[in-house]
């Protein structure tokens, strides 16, 4: 593992950072728009720079 560990969000979280529905988050993994993480419990994550780049490129 690297020193720097990256932080991963929940839908929950990603969702609340663009005001929108968790399960739009999830489509837009789906889509393409965002890389998931799935996490050894099948639930997916998502990496903090990549949501918050996506966020400023809004």
């Amino acid at each position: 593992m690297s020193s720097e560990q990256e932080v991963l969000l929940t839908p929950s979280e990603v969702a609340a950072l663009f005001r929108v529905d968790p399960k739009t988050v999830t489509r837009w993994a789906k889509a393409g728009k965002l890389t998931a993480i799935k996490t050894l419990g099948g639930h997916r994550r998502y990496k903090e720079s990549e949501v918050k780049a996506l966020l400023a490129g809004q």
